[in-house]
């Protein structure tokens, strides 16, 4: 399932955490980075509804900005998404963005029941250049207002021709700003502006095992 969040075209999540790609039947950072709209505020997030063709599942997704720190003299920030799982569990990740060229730092992945883990992550050139590849790809197609379960919202309206894929965005919904996204296999929907985002990632980090988390993955199962 292509998954879009404003800004953040440069990752996969499959790349970040097999384990969660394979769960959730989707790839979260995949289509437009428009990055004029990523507008982090530490403390506030958004809840969407999601759905995708493979599945037919409805699945719930909460993003955020939980820090700011600098990174090489630039504003970074930290992103947290938490995204539900078949058992009823939060898949969390918590990802170190810089604001003015959206690149992706650091990576933190919890699975439900386990020790946070920072993942090997080392792909900035790559990621750039694909960032620059998909934000070609997205027009503005004026102003539109939507109703969404969240509210009604005046909305610049996105439109990918190459992906048959629509974006709706909102400067006051942070922090990506998106509203509703459709393509042609999934559809996400804001459910929730979130003025108080907590931060679910606050225990102890250990560098990412891949047997170890295996283990655990399976110690977890029903």
């Amino acid at each position: 399932m292509k998954r879009f969040v404003l800004g953040v075209g440069s990752l996969a999540l499959c790349s970040i955490s097999p384990a969660a790609s394979a769960q959730m039947g989707m790839d979260l950072f995949k289509p437009p980075s428009i990055a004029k709209v990523f507008k982090p505020v530490v403390g506030q997030g958004a809840e969407y509804q999601t759905t995708n063709s493979s599945d037919k599942k409805v699945h719930t997704i909460q993003m955020g900005a939980v820090g700011k720190e600098s990174v090489e003299g630039k504003d970074g920030y930290w992103l947290e998404f938490s995204f539900s799982d078949s058992s009823g569990g939060n898949i969390l990740t918590k990802m170190l963005f810089t604001k003015d060229d959206m690149q992706s730092h650091k990576v933190i992945f919890q699975m439900p029941g386990q020790q946070a883990m920072q993942m090997p992550f080392n792909g900035k050139d790559a990621n750039q250049q694909k960032m620059e590849n998909e934000m070609s790809e997205w027009h503005s197609v004026g102003m539109e207002t939507i109703t969404v379960p969240a509210g009604s919202f005046s909305c610049e309206h996105w439109r990918n021709d190459k992906k048959n894929s629509d974006v709706w965005t909102n400067d006051k919904v942070t922090p990506f700003a998106m509203v509703k996204e459709v393509s042609p296999n999934s559809s996400m929907l804001l459910t929730r502006v979130m003025a108080d985002f907590p931060e679910r990632i606050t225990g102890p980090v250990a560098p990412f095992d891949p047997q170890q988390m295996m283990q655990q993955h399976q110690q977890n199962k029903p």
